[in-house]
């Protein structure tokens, strides 16, 4: 539980990540570093120092116990409190009224006071509130006093050397160790941007370096880009080379048809549309994401294009939201043709369909909703498949099809960077397609 609750507060680049490796050791051990020398040191070389000091003070009272004057107080101090570097003065009885000061930052100040007291029943009270003068009230026989002597004699002269050194020395280690540490992650980094642009499909130069194990990552990746490569161009030259020979014996069979009578001409003529535009699917499924090179482009401009002529062409599809703007790069031939694809199915199997766009920092959301019977959540990851026809009703009694509308859709969405999502319209009772895209 507690951590899931740290989680969520740790950084999530691998650079905030790495300064954070570095300097919470660090930080640590000058805590604790400062904690030990604190305790078991400054204040044992302050605690011994006090009582050095109180031993001084129990001298000059010795002297001056059996004054009979203030003015023979001085008198008597005076042969004792020269030598020790010493002022004594007469002061009011009131003055022993006052309590303990120190500065809020004075940690040393209590070791002082408290050694004092212990050691000094005629103590009054101890003035630190002067970081250069320790001044002590003390009730003596003759008459209350204050004894006055540099701050220096009970406390280091420079304690904060040690803690300086620290700081500076943690300041410059961890500079150091990032530097060096940014040399190693550089690598990293651009292994990612390579690997994200070619799920994006686009591949960039790239060439392996820094440590072993990151350039055998760097290397893997390249063999597997390669072989993605060479399979997508093996995919596209087989469908292309069968549906380019389909096209040849279609062609004759259409010449053919058209010696026939009406009555025989129409069903066979309707088989040859439909087998052409099996054809046409194929090659579009072929294509995937390759047509064009990536372009900068408003997809809000893109979608109202998209829709006009989806209008012009007789199909009942609206523009319902537009939310956002900006630019992004898209291969705008392929994303029209899974946007296409998405109102084709809409209008097919719903009476009509609508379409809108989201455009924030972080993300791109194109969306096309229908009133159609849509598409149960177990068969949603099926009918995202290639070459999967449904049997539920979305497929019944709506023309033919090979199963690849839906495919192309999610094929172009993943080599954006994206993903095409299923789901239930609450607005119009039938399928949800969303295609989010990161920015």
């Amino acid at each position: 539980m507690f951590f899931q609750w740290l989680k969520q507060y740790m950084p999530r680049g691998i650079y905030a990540r790495a300064a954070l490796i570095l300097i919470l050791p660090v930080i640590f051990v000058q805590i604790v570093v400062s904690v030990v020398f604190v305790k078991d040191h400054f204040e044992d070389v302050t605690r011994q120092m006090s009582i050095t000091a109180a031993r001084e003070v129990r001298l000059v009272l010795g002297v001056i116990r059996n004054a009979a004057t203030e003015d023979d107080i001085a008198v008597r101090a005076a042969g004792v409190i020269g030598p020790l570097a010493m002022t004594l003065e007469p002061v009011a009885a009131s003055a022993l009224e006052e309590t303990d000061q120190r500065n809020w930052y004075d940690f040393s100040g209590i070791v002082i006071t408290q050694t004092l007291r212990d050691r000094v029943p005629e103590l009054a009270a101890v003035d630190l509130s002067s970081d250069r003068a320790v001044r002590l009230l003390l009730d003596t026989g003759p008459g209350p006093v204050a004894l006055q002597f540099d701050r220096r004699r009970v406390s280091a002269a420079t304690p904060h050397q040690l803690l300086v050194n620290m700081v500076f020395f943690g300041i410059l280690i961890t500079i150091v160790a990032f530097i060096y540490m940014r040399n190693q992650l550089r690598p990293i980094k651009r292994l990612a941007r390579a690997a994200e642009a070619f799920g994006r499909g686009n591949a960039i130069a790239y060439t392996p370096a820094g440590a072993a194990e990151i350039r055998a990552a760097g290397t893997a990746f390249i063999d597997m880009r390669n072989r993605i490569e060479r399979q997508i161009e093996t995919r596209t030259l087989m469908l292309s080379g069968v549906s380019h020979d389909l096209r040849t014996p279609l062609t004759r069979m259409r010449l053919a048809l058209s010696m026939l009578d009406d009555a025989d001409r129409v069903a066979l003529e309707r088989d040859v549309d439909d087998m052409q535009g099996m054809i046409d699917a194929f090659l579009n499924f072929a294509k995937g994401n390759s047509e064009g090179e990536p372009e900068a482009v408003d997809p809000v401009e893109l979608v109202r294009g998209i829709v006009s002529d989806a209008q012009r062409a007789g199909q009942p599809v609206a523009l319902a939201e537009v939310e956002g703007e900006g630019i992004v790069t898209l291969r705008v031939v392929a994303m029209r043709r899974a946007i296409d694809n998405l109102i084709t199915n809409s209008v097919r199997y719903g009476r009509r369909a609508e379409v809108s766009v989201r455009v924030s920092d972080k993300s791109l959301r194109f969306r096309v909703e229908d009133e159609g019977p849509g598409i149960p959540e177990e068969s949603r990851a099926d009918a995202q498949r290639p070459f999967v026809r449904l049997d539920a009703s979305r497929n019944q009694d709506h023309g033919s099809g090979v199963g690849l509308g839906l495919a192309i859709a999610t094929d172009i969405a993943r080599a954006h960077g994206g993903v095409l999502r299923l789901g239930h319209s609450e607005k119009l009772g039938g399928l949800r397609a969303d295609i989010v895209i990161a920015r």
